[in-house]
C-alpha cells in the first residue's frame, strides 16, 4: 500500500513539473484577460497564405489574449482611395475600442500602412511585422525601437537546385508570376541567378500581361525538360482574379511538366512542392514575439530583422506520379500524402502486437455471433460509401457531374479509345448577372442551365460543370454530322427565357467543340482546343458554336 501511495505522489509531482515547463513561457504570474493583439493583413482571409499566418498566430498566442483581425484586401483594392478608405474605417474602429498592446502586421502593404500611420494610430504600440518581401523596408523599419519582425525571403536558388536534382535533364526553368510587388521582386532575384546556371534557359510567364487563354496555351505548350516554379498569380490581363488555390489548380490542370512552389499555401493541389516560406511559422514567430513583449521583455531585445522561416514541403503523391526516387526528399522536410512504411506504422507497437491480435480475434468472434447486425452495418456502410462516391463526382450546386467526374470519364475514354467530341460551354455575360442581381440569382441560373443540359442528355451526351460558369459535354459518336447535332442540342437549352426567382432573363452561351481523334489524340490538348474554339465564339458573335477544326482551316487560309 505504501509503495502504491508513494507512486501516486510521485506521478502527481511529475505531472505538476511537466505542466510548469509547458506554461512557463506564459505563466510568470500574469493574467492575459485584458491583453489585446491586433493583426492587420495586407490581403483577405480568402488568401491561403493569410489563413496559414492566422493559424501560426493562434499557435503562438497564449490563452486569454484577445486577438482581433483587420484585412486590407490589397489584392483587389490597392488604389490610394482604397487605402484611404481602409485607414478611415480602421481609425474609427480603433477609436471605439480599448487600445491594443501589440499590433502584428502581415506582408508589405500592412507594414507600409503601419509606418505611415504609426504616430496617429499606433503611438507607443509595438509593431511586429511578418511575411515582408521588401528586405530594405524591413531593415529600415527596425531602426524604430517600436518595430521588429520576420522577413519573407523566397528561396530561388534552393528551388532551382532541388528541381535539377529531381530532374537532371532540365533545360528550361520558367517562373509564373504577375506584376505585383512580390512578382516584380522575385523576377529580379530570379534572373540574377542566370549566370550561375549557364546550361539552363531562364524565362517567365507574366500572367498580368496575358489573358487566361494565352496563359493556358503557354503552360500547355511546355515540353519535357522544362520545370515551372510558381510564385504568384493574382490577376490576368483580362481582369480575371485568382486565389492562390485557383492559380495552382489552373496551372496544374494544363501543365505537363513538374510545378514547384516557394510560398506555403495550396500545397496539395498537384504540385511537387519545394523550399517554401512557412507562413504559419512566420505568424507563430510574430505571435511569440508579441507574447514576450506582453510578458515584459524590453523592446530593445527585438530591435532586429528575423530571418525568413523556410522549410522543404514535398507532396509524395506527385513525386510518385513523376516516378521520382523518394530518397531525394531532403531530411526534415514536411511531407504531404506520405505513405508510411511497415516499420513507421507498426515499429512502436510490435511488443503489444499479441494483445492487438487477441482483440481482433475477439472482434471477429463477436461479429460472427452477431451476423445480422454485421450484415446490416455492411449494407449501411455500402450506402454511405455510394453517397460519398456520388458526392465526390457531382457538383454540389447543380447536382450534375463535376470536374472530378469528368476526369474519371476521360480516363475511361482514354483506355477505350472511343471517338468523341468535347463541347465547352461558357455563359455569355454571366458576370453581368452576378453583378446586377447577385450571386444567389447567378447560382440559380447555373442550376437551371445544368437542369436543361440534363434534360437533353442521353447515353452518348454527358454534361459536367467544369469551373465557375463553364460547362463541358462529352458527346460520343463517329461522324462530324452527329457532333453538329450535339452542338445544336447545346444551343437549344438557351432558346427559352430563364425565370430566375421571378426575374425573366435571356441567357446565351458561347460553345467550342474539339474532336477526338480528328483534332488531336492528346486528351489534355483536346480540352485546350475546345476552350480555344469557345473563346473564338465569345470574342466574336457569342450565342453560337464553333469547331476547332474550322479555326485551324481559317488560319491556314490566312
Amino acid at each position: 500500500m505504501k509503495k502504491l501511495f508513494f507512486g501516486k505522489v510521485l506521478l502527481v509531482i511529475v505531472v505538476f513539473f511537466i505542466n510548469a515547463l509547458l506554461y512557463a513561457r506564459y505563466a510568470k504570474g500574469k493574467s492575459y484577460n485584458n491583453d489585446r493583439v491586433l493583426f492587420i493583413s495586407s490581403y483577405s482571409y480568402a488568401w491561403d497564405t493569410v489563413q496559414c499566418q492566422i493559424e501560426g498566430i493562434k499557435k503562438g498566442i497564449a490563452p486569454g489574449v484577445t486577438v482581433d483581425y483587420e484585412f486590407m484586401d490589397t489584392k483587389r483594392f490597392s488604389s490610394d482611395a482604397d487605402l484611404d478608405n481602409f485607414y478611415k474605417g480602421l481609425k474609427y474602429r480603433l477609436s471605439e475600442v480599448e487600445p491594443y498592446d501589440v499590433v502584428i502586421l502581415g506582408d508589405d502593404a500592412a507594414l507600409e500602412f503601419g509606418i505611415k500611420y504609426q504616430d496617429e494610430l499606433f503611438d507607443k504600440i509595438p509593431l511586429v511585422y511578418e511575411g515582408i518581401n521588401n528586405e530594405e523596408l524591413a531593415k529600415k523599419a527596425v531602426k524604430d525601437p517600436y518595430i521588429t519582425g520576420v522577413i519573407e525571403k523566397l528561396s530561388v536558388q534552393e528551388n532551382i537546385d532541388f528541381a535539377c536534382k529531381l530532374f537532371p535533364e532540365t533545360k528550361n526553368v520558367i517562373i509564373v508570376l504577375d506584376d505585383s510587388v512580390t512578382g516584380k521582386a522575385v523576377n529580379r532575384t530570379f534572373y540574377s541567378y542566370k549566370d550561375k546556371y549557364p546550361d539552363l534557359e531562364f524565362s517567365d510567364i507574366n500572367t498580368s500581361q496575358m489573358d487566361s487563354e494565352e496563359i493556358r496555351e503557354e503552360i500547355a505548350s511546355l515540353k519535357e525538360g522544362s520545370i515551372l516554379i510558381y510564385v504568384v498569380m493574382t490577376e490576368d490581363a483580362g481582369g480575371r482574379q485568382y486565389t492562390d488555390a485557383e492559380s495552382i489548380e489552373f496551372i496544374y490542370g494544363y501543365s505537363k511538366v513538374p510545378v514547384f512552389k516557394m510560398v506555403e499555401g495550396s500545397m496539395d493541389k498537384g504540385i511537387i512542392g519545394g523550399n517554401i516560406v512557412s507562413m504559419e511559422l512566420s505568424g507563430q514567430i510574430a505571435a511569440e514575439i508579441a507574447m514576450d513583449i506582453l510578458n515584459g521583455t524590453p523592446l530593445e531585445k527585438f530591435n532586429k530583422v528575423i530571418d525568413s522561416p523556410n522549410i522543404y514541403c514535398i507532396d509524395e503523391d506527385i513525386m510518385r506520379k513523376f516516378g521520382l526516387d523518394l530518397s531525394l526528399i531532403p531530411d526534415g522536410a514536411e511531407i504531404l500524402n506520405h505513405k508510411k512504411t511497415f516499420l513507421e506504422q507498426y515499429g512502436r507497437v510490435l511488443k503489444p502486437a499479441v494483445i492487438v491480435m487477441l482483440v481482433l480475434a475477439l472482434f471477429i468472434i463477436l461479429a460472427w455471433w452477431d451476423g445480422r447486425k454485421y450484415k446490416r452495418m455492411s449494407e449501411e456502410l455500402a450506402i454511405a460509401k455510394d453517397k460519398l462516391e456520388n458526392a465526390y463526382h457531382h457538383d454540389i450546386l447543380t447536382g450534375i457531374n463535376n470536374r472530378t467526374g469528368f476526369n474519371k470519364d476521360m480516363e475511361e475514354l482514354k483506355v477505350l479509345k472511343t471517338p468523341f467530341a468535347l463541347i465547352m460551354i461558357d455563359i455569355d455575360n454571366f458576370k453581368f448577372i452576378n453583378d446586377t442581381y447577385g450571386h444567389t440569382i447567378g447560382d440559380e441560373a447555373l442550376r437551371q442551365i445544368a437542369m436543361r443540359l440534363t434534360e437533353v442528355s442521353d447515353i452518348n451526351f454527358t454534361p459536367y460543370r467544369f469551373a465557375g460558369d463553364e460547362f463541358i459535354v462529352i458527346a460520343k459518336g463517329t461522324k462530324d454530322s452527329l457532333y453538329e447535332d450535339e452542338a445544336k442540342r447545346c444551343i437549344s437549352i438557351f432558346s427559352d427565357i430563364f425565370d430566375l426567382s421571378g426575374i425573366k432573363h435571356n441567357i446565351h452561351g458561347s460553345i467550342g467543340i474539339a474532336m477526338y481523334p480528328q483534332d488531336t489524340e492528346d486528351f489534355a490538348s483536346l480540352v485546350v482546343y475546345a476552350d480555344c474554339a469557345m473563346y473564338e465564339v465569345k470574342n466574336n458573335s457569342k450565342n453560337s458554336y464553333k469547331f476547332y477544326k474550322d479555326i485551324i482551316k481559317s488560319k491556314q487560309k490566312l
